[in-house]
């Protein structure tokens, strides 16, 4: 089966929508939150574990993989799926926004950009055609464009520049893309600047993608620039492909970016606060940490459903971390993918019912109480 996209209901009062993802590896239903496993592996959890708490597909990074183990011994193992033991989609991205954000140790130029291993400072050269092969030997459902993260803030004239060389690399992805069974996503870019994302958006569209995505976000904006280039990239991408928000982002933003009409998110920070002690809660954010944990023996949230709080007291997970027990982490990260995962499926059936505004109302009134 390859792959494909079914829009089945839009939201009255918003752009939200509900749809399916169909891939080789099974279906996805959005709007959806993908966890990350950067290096093959969504940190400290099982592929069991993941299914448990209802991950439907998850993303892997290029540039990782490509430095270790190396995309030929993952393409000699069966390809990821099978490296990491999970037979569900994966997406995969470029390896552009890594590259990018080791601005000390690369230089861009037309062809592709050179850079410093940041493991053992060897030197590669990523084009957009490396980039996609690297893709096909991991054998990801959906890969991605390589295209140029531009920092924020920039020139004008930069940002004008780096989004038509974006739009040339993708066309030279699309030309360098050999199997049939993977989607190709392009990546809209153009900084904080309406008319450059619209122009993004016009000319990938022309060029054609089985999806499309907005890059270039949560690099220091505030939110409510993140929101407004967010709504007008979703106003001119195509209606029937898919929509993801690249690296973004808090419970909020997955909530701000679905009424906007976003499909997919992924971002570390449900994993990576779990390892900081940093818990996300339908009443906002609980650190660990917080000496008011130390002798309580509620949950974590008494409204989640997951393991951990279902079995565990706030005070014996603060002990946890600060005793520096890899099980603290573990339970942490349990607990944070649930939320992630159980808030999109409550905005899908929000969708599904007509009652998406009220359910953004009481989302964010249970965050001021």
């Amino acid at each position: 089966m390859g792959f494909g996209f079914t829009l089945k209901n839009k939201d009255k009062d918003s752009r939200a929508r509900r749809g399916v993802l169909h891939t080789p590896h099974g279906d996805v239903e959005t709007p959806v939150f993908m966890p990350v496993g950067t290096q093959a592996t969504v940190k400290t959890m099982t592929p069991e574990e993941l299914e448990g708490i209802g991950a439907g597909i998850i993303l892997s990074n290029t540039y990782h993989l490509y430095l270790r183990p190396g995309h030929e011994l993952i393409r000699r193992h069966g390809g990821l799926h099978r490296f990491m033991g999970w037979d569900h989609p994966i997406l995969t991205d470029s390896g552009g926004y890594q590259v990018f954000s080791h601005s000390e140790l690369r230089k861009i130029t037309e062809d592709g950009v050179k850079f410093q291993s940041h493991l053992d400072g060897s030197y590669h050269f990523l084009t957009p055609e490396l980039s996609v092969g690297i893709q096909e030997a991991l054998g990801a459902d959906i890969i991605m464009c390589f295209d140029e993260c531009a920092p924020y803030p920039a020139a004008y004239d930069y940002l004008a520049r780096s989004m038509e060389m974006t739009t040339r690399w993708a066309r030279r992805c699309k030309d360098a893309k050999v199997r049939d069974d993977q989607a190709l996503f392009g990546i809209i870019q153009g900084g904080m600047h309406k008319e450059l994302r619209e122009k993004s958006a016009s000319d990938l569209a022309e060029i054609g993608f089985d999806g499309y995505a907005i890059g270039g976000l949560s690099v220091g904006e505030t939110k409510p620039i993140m929101y407004e280039v967010t709504e007008w990239a979703t106003a001119v991408m195509p209606e029937g492909s898919p929509r993801y928000l690249m690296g973004v982002g808090t419970p909020e933003d997955l909530v701000e970016g679905v009424i906007r009409g976003v499909d997919m998110f992924d971002c570390v920070m449900p994993t990576r606060n779990a390892r900081t002690g940093t818990l996300f809660t339908s009443f906002g954010k609980l650190n660990i940490k917080n000496a008011s944990c130390a002798d309580d023996g509620s949950p974590v949230d008494p409204e989640c459903s997951c393991y951990t709080c279902r079995k565990y007291s706030r005070a014996y997970l603060r002990h946890l971390h600060h005793a520096g027990e890899i099980l603290g982490m573990r339970l942490n990260t349990i607990h944070n993918l649930h939320y992630y995962l159980n808030l999109m499926k409550d905005i899908r059936e929000a969708i599904e019912a007509g009652r998406l505004t009220e359910f953004r109302n009481s989302f964010y009134n249970k965050r001021e109480v």
